[in-house]
């Protein structure tokens, strides 16, 4: 008889736990998916300000080359919105002198939309003389 009473209050159990575990390994899986979305957008913006900063470093081309080369390989990888702020300056360092091309782009929060300016890179290159 207890048998009977204990299975009859046990009832359901098993589909609350998998919906339980279900939604916690979705949230993680979607966590993980996200983190990578930001990871890449990341590191294309890095490269795409390093080639930038170096194509115009070359001695037959100008600051503002790098910047619009920036702006065609980040345009082409990502989404143009990503390429709206871009600007460069010339620095010293340890006397040589050098571009820096900076991105400043959306954070990717929820997919690829995130809030502006919030992920700042840089890219240096040595200029030629």
């Amino acid at each position: 008889m207890t048998r009977s009473i204990e299975s009859a209050a046990e009832r359901g159990s098993a589909l609350v736990d998998f919906v339980l575990v279900g939604a916690l390994l979705a949230l993680t899986f979607i966590s993980i998916v996200q983190l990578a979305l930001v990871l890449h957008v990341r590191n294309t913006i890095i490269d795409a300000a390093a080639s930038g900063a170096r194509y115009g470093g070359l001695a037959d081309r100008a600051a503002e080359d790098g910047v619009n080369r920036t702006r065609e390989l980040i345009g082409s990888a990502l989404n143009p919105d990503f390429a709206q702020d871009i600007g460069f300056s010339r620095a010293d360092v340890a006397g040589i002198p050098v571009l820096r091309i900076t991105v400043r782009a959306p954070l990717p929060v929820i997919g690829l939309i995130g809030p502006a300016k919030v992920l700042e890179v840089n890219g240096h290159a040595a200029l030629q003389p």
